[in-house]
């Protein structure tokens, strides 16, 4: 757990180029997926629509989800909006395109479900066979609305014995399935064109503006990682003090253990350099507090001049 924990971290505070590797291996996961799932549609009126839309829409809801776990900037993004103004002023184009960065990047795996599962056509025939106009189909001229419907739900299932040879069971099935990957390859073209246009015209506009809004939303997401880091340094340098101070009246029975007290003490007087006069839970508390209401502006020619 301890390792997969780790790995986890590293996978959210490394590079892009490796956050980028990521999400390809999690788009090849979903290709993975979708071979491996046994799709079978339920052929019964009123479930079909059902199955086939959750097939076709929550595996994605899910990929979706995992993507956004992958990276940090979901967070930071709504911690800078979130947060109060207090002393440092916030952009909206720098948490705009800090959600946009991290959408664009988690909706690759869903996106290729999708497209995989248009162009497959099964799930886009068992949710939408109910919803065909019989009257297009010479088959289902003599029967009546009841059976017009069970025979639609049928579809799906060529082995059934009710529509087994029922000539107009192919015609409904091929007439969904062109439905389906012209949907597919007409998903695939409009997202290319857009990459297209999002890749090459929006730097001819504004050069300058999209450089500086990508240079602060890399801050935010590395300020972020640095607080934490802080934060985490200085809870143990805390947490060493708290604990020195608790064993204080067992100096002698650890001096009779031959436990190195000198070392030790040069360390603690080294970790009160670093709590800068925090002796209690409030100030931490007071601490964190600033931070977040009050974040410090960026200017560091004050502490330059001190």
């Amino acid at each position: 757990m301890e390792r997969f924990r780790m790995i986890f971290q590293y996978l959210q505070s490394n590079s892009e180029s490796v956050t980028n590797g990521v999400y390809g291996l999690l788009a090849l996961a979903s290709v993975k997926l979708y071979s491996c799932f046994d799709f079978s549609c339920p052929c019964v009126p009123r479930y079909n629509e059902a199955y086939g839309l959750g097939v076709l829409l929550v595996p994605p809801a899910a990929l979706l989800l995992c993507g956004l776990l992958l990276t940090r900037q979901p967070a930071a993004a709504l911690e800078e909006w979130r947060r109060p103004r207090g002393r440092r002023g916030k952009d909206p184009a720098v948490v705009r395109y800090m959600c946009s960065s991290v959408l664009q990047r988690a909706m690759i795996a869903p996106v290729v479900w999708i497209i995989i599962t248009l162009l497959d056509g099964k799930c886009f025939i068992c949710a939408f066979s109910g919803s065909v106009d019989p009257e297009k189909f010479a088959g289902f001229a003599n029967a009546t609305p009841a059976q017009v419907q069970q025979l639609l739900a049928k579809v799906p299932c060529k082995d059934d014995e009710l529509v087994r040879n029922n000539t107009s069971r192919k015609a409904v099935s091929r007439y969904l399935r062109c439905w389906s990957q012209a949907l597919g390859w007409s998903i695939l073209l409009i997202l290319i064109i857009a990459a297209f246009l999002a890749r090459w015209l929006r730097p001819c506009f504004s050069p300058a503006a999209l450089l500086q809004t990508r240079y602060w939303s890399n801050y935010i997401d590395i300020e972020q990682k640095i607080f934490e880091e802080t934060c985490c340094e200085h809870s143990r340098h805390f947490a060493h003090q708290c604990i020195l101070h608790f064993f204080e009246s067992m100096r002698k029975e650890i001096q009779l253990h031959s436990f190195n007290l000198h070392r030790e003490e040069k360390e603690a007087e080294g970790e009160e350099n670093l709590l800068r006069g925090i002796t209690d839970q409030d100030q931490v508390n007071k601490l964190l507090q600033t931070w977040y209401y009050e974040k410090p502006p960026l200017d560091v020619s004050q502490v330059t001049q001190r």
